[in-house]
């Protein structure tokens, strides 16, 4: 998610969870091979395990990008085939690629003869009009015989005329029975359903019929869903922490980044959704959206957000 999953949202969404598996931001492989590495992959070890998503079609480049990639410690690498927007189509790669299956599957083969971290393939269920069952098994077909075992599928189409990038998010129909019996018919492949889960109960019914689910704009806008997480997938030794603990926790990364120059909006930007459905949501957001963008503000932005939270509460509840 472009200019959503940048290092201090993924800090974030560490505090509230232990093991989601995190992805970044897209990134093109021209920018990972001639760009700031440091500005664009760098990361705090506590965000583990997490997987970096390119944005690429020349084989060569994508293994080299996975060099540095697993030089740097990820945990996975990621080759974006589901991106709609004009500026990535006219780049040849993320959604246009699912045209190209033969491409992509030379640079699942580039990359796994280069690295050992998993090489993982996240795409659309077709483009345009030919969003069809055999156009889907046509894609994943070669890619899987190239080595990817992995696919996290966004179960829509993607128009690559007509329709914003927004637009792609929400018209074309959602169409999950293709994902599962994409999974029914490759039973070794892990599979992955993206696209429209809103909650961990939605989730949940998904994991009857495909080995994972992936949280978009839903984690996004309101991230402490994902506090659900970690006792799903198993036994946990404590609750999960209160929205004000995982404030309590953030506090010294924003301290540190803003001695490093950041800006605090930059990093509350992310929390903004923190209090979602809950009584002094408002409050937070506003206090957050007006004050964080001021030159001079400072961490005490987010101690009078948690006030005005708490005031709200005791108001409502008086």
């Amino acid at each position: 998610m472009m200019d959503w999953t940048d290092r201090h949202d993924r800090f974030f969404l560490r505090l509230i969870s232990e093991r989601v598996r995190l992805y970044t931001e897209m990134v093109t492989t021209g920018a990972v091979l001639h760009g700031d590495r440091a500005r664009l992959l760098g990361y705090h070890r506590s965000e583990h395990p997490l997987a970096l998503q390119l944005g690429g079609n020349d084989p060569d480049d994508l293994a080299r990008a996975a060099v540095i990639a697993e030089e740097l410690g990820y945990d996975e690498v990621n080759i974006n085939v589901g991106c709609p927007s004009d500026r990535v189509q006219a780049g040849s790669f993320g959604a246009a690629l699912m045209a190209e299956p033969d491409t992509v599957a030379a640079g699942v083969r580039a990359m796994r003869s280069a690295v050992d971290v998993p090489v993982t393939v996240k795409h659309r269920l077709g483009i345009d009009d030919r969003a069809e069952w055999e156009d889907l098994i046509r894609f994943v077909e070669p890619v899987a015989n190239a080595g990817c075992t992995h696919f996290i599928v966004h179960a829509r189409a993607a128009w690559l005329e007509g329709l914003s990038p927004k637009d792609n998010r929400n018209v074309p129909p959602l169409r999950y029975e293709l994902v599962y019996r994409l999974k029914e018919t490759f039973p070794d492949l892990y599979i992955v359903l993206n696209g429209g889960v809103l909650d961990l109960e939605a989730a949940k019914g998904h994991l009857a019929h495909v080995d994972g689910v992936m949280l978009g704009r839903a984690a996004y806008q309101n991230p402490y869903i994902l506090s659900g997480v970690d006792g799903a997938l198993g036994p946990v030794e404590q609750l999960p922490a209160s929205r004000e603990d995982i404030i309590a926790r953030l506090v010294p990364y924003i301290e540190e980044a803003l001695a490093d120059g950041a800006r605090l909006h930059s990093i509350t930007r992310h929390i903004l959704g923190l209090f979602n459905g809950q009584r002094g949501a408002r409050a937070w957001r506003r206090h957050l959206s007006e004050n964080a963008v001021l030159a001079e503000a400072d961490i005490s932005v987010v101690y009078d957000a948690l006030t005005h939270v708490a005031e709200t509460s005791e108001i409502n509840a008086a």
